[in-house]
C-alpha cells in the first residue's frame, strides 16, 4: 500500500496555489506525500505557479467540474493509502496531515475533516448536518439543530467527534472507504459533491470524523462567487435531497428552498435573484449541471 496522495483541483488559482504547495512539506507525515494538481483549464498563471514545484505531478484538463478533477487525481494515484483533497486557497499548518492520518487508525473511520481557520484565526463553521425539510427554511441564524444545517456550537469545533458531513475544502479519504464508495459524482459539477460523498460513505458503514488536532487556514484568494456558482450551490442542494427523497418530500424541499432564497433577496442578497429564477425556470440553469428537464432537479 502506498503513502498519502494530496489532490488539489485548481481553476484560476494563481493567487493562492503556491502558498498551499509550499505549506505541504511541513504538514506531511514521514517523507511527505505525492502531490497531484489537476488544473481545470485555468486561463491565468496557475499552471506557471505550479511549475515552480517540480516535485508536483500536474494534470492538465478541461473544466469538467470539481468532482471530475478529484477523480482524475485519484486515478493518477491509485495505490495511495489515503487521498487528501484540498482546495487551492488553503494553507496546511505543521503536522496537520499526520493528525488527519492518525484518525484512520480507527477502522470505522473512512473520511476525516480538519479544523478550518480564517486568516484572522477564527474558526470557520465547516461542519454540517444532513439536509431536512426544516433545515431548508434557511433558519441557520437560530442556531437550533432542528433548523440549522450549519453546526455553529463552539464545543463542536473543540473536540474530535463524528459528523454528518463537512465542507470539501479539506477531506482525507481512506483507501478502503474510497474503494467501497467509488468515484465522486461528477454530475454535481460544483457544490454538494462532498455532501453526496459523505452520505454514500456513511450509507456504506463508514464514519466521517472531525478532528481539531489537524488545522488548515482558509487563506482566501479562490476563484470567487458569482451568480452562476450561487445557482449551482442552490440547485445542487435541492438535487441532492431530491435524489434520495422522491415524491411530495422532494417537491416540498424545492418549494421551501424557493421561499428561503426569496427571503435572502429581501435581506439584500442579490445573487439569490438568480437562484430563484433558476429554481423556477429550469431552462436557465447552468448547462454544466445537466438538469434542465424538470422543475425539481435530479
Amino acid at each position: 500500500m502506498g503513502g498519502i496522495a494530496i489532490i488539489i483541483v485548481t481553476y484560476n488559482s494563481e493567487r493562492s496555489i503556491a502558498s498551499l504547495i509550499a505549506s505541504i512539506p511541513s504538514g506531511s507525515p514521514g517523507q511527505g506525500a505525492l502531490v497531484v494538481v489537476v488544473d481545470n483549464g485555468s486561463s491565468d498563471g496557475t499552471v506557471a505557479q505550479v511549475a515552480r514545484f517540480p516535485w508536483v505531478h500536474l494534470i492538465l484538463s478541461d473544466n469538467r467540474g470539481y468532482a471530475a478533477g478529484i477523480n482524475l487525481g485519484v486515478a493518477a494515484s491509485p495505490e495511495a493509502a489515503a487521498h487528501l483533497i484540498l482546495n487551492p486557497d488553503l494553507v496546511v499548518l505543521p503536522d496537520a496531515i499526520a493528525h488527519l492520518v492518525a484518525q484512520l487508525d480507527d477502522p470505522r473511520v473512512g473520511i476525516v475533516a480538519p479544523r478550518v481557520l480564517s486568516p484572522d484565526g477564527g474558526v470557520e463553521r465547516s461542519l454540517r448536518r444532513d439536509p431536512t425539510l426544516a433545515r431548508a427554511l434557511g433558519l441557520n441564524f437560530t442556531g437550533l439543530p432542528m433548523f440549522s444545517e450549519y453546526v455553529a456550537e463552539d464545543s463542536a469545533y473543540s473536540q474530535a467527534h463524528d459528523v454528518d458531513w463537512a465542507l470539501g475544502a479539506a477531506l482525507l479519504v481512506g483507501r478502503a472507504c474510497r474503494e467501497q464508495v467509488g468515484d465522486w459524482d461528477e454530475s454535481f459539477f460544483l457544490y454538494s459533491e462532498e455532501t453526496d460523498y459523505c452520505a454514500r460513505a456513511r450509507a456504506s458503514g463508514w464514519v466521517v470524523r472531525y478532528t481539531p488536532a489537524a488545522t488548515v487556514v482558509h487563506a482566501g484568494g479562490g476563484s470567487g462567487r458569482t451568480d452562476s456558482t450561487h445557482v449551482m450551490q442552490i440547485i445542487n442542494k435541492v438535487r441532492f435531497y431530491a435524489r434520495s427523497h422522491r415524491g411530495p418530500s422532494a417537491w416540498t424541499y424545492w418549494a421551501l428552498t424557493v421561499l428561503s432564497e426569496l427571503t435572502w433577496i429581501l435581506r439584500g442578497h442579490s445573487q439569490s435573484r438568480a437562484s430563484v429564477r433558476a429554481l423556477l425556470v429550469p431552462s436557465v440553469r447552468p448547462r454544466q449541471l445537466g438538469c434542465s428537464a424538470r422543475l425539481v432537479p435530479r
